[in-house]
């Protein structure tokens, strides 16, 4: 299935046409700042389900905010 998937995509993405766009200097560092912006949320993400998976092995309550 995957195999099929993926054979399928590359044949889509084989036959592209051109595309006739400019695109300017600013373009570039826009897709590397959210490129960034997305790893930093995977991150943070990942490091808050992490801790609250330790500490409900560990048998720690979640402090509730007053």
């Amino acid at each position: 299935m995957i195999f099929r998937v993926a054979l399928v995509l590359a044949a889509c993405l084989s036959i592209a046409s051109p595309a006739y766009a400019y695109l300017d200097p600013g373009t570039g560092s826009m897709l590397i700042s959210a490129v960034l912006g997305v790893a930093a949320a995977v991150g943070l993400a990942v490091k808050m389900f992490w801790y609250r998976l330790v500490g409900f092995f560990r048998g720690k309550r979640p402090v509730a905010d007053k």
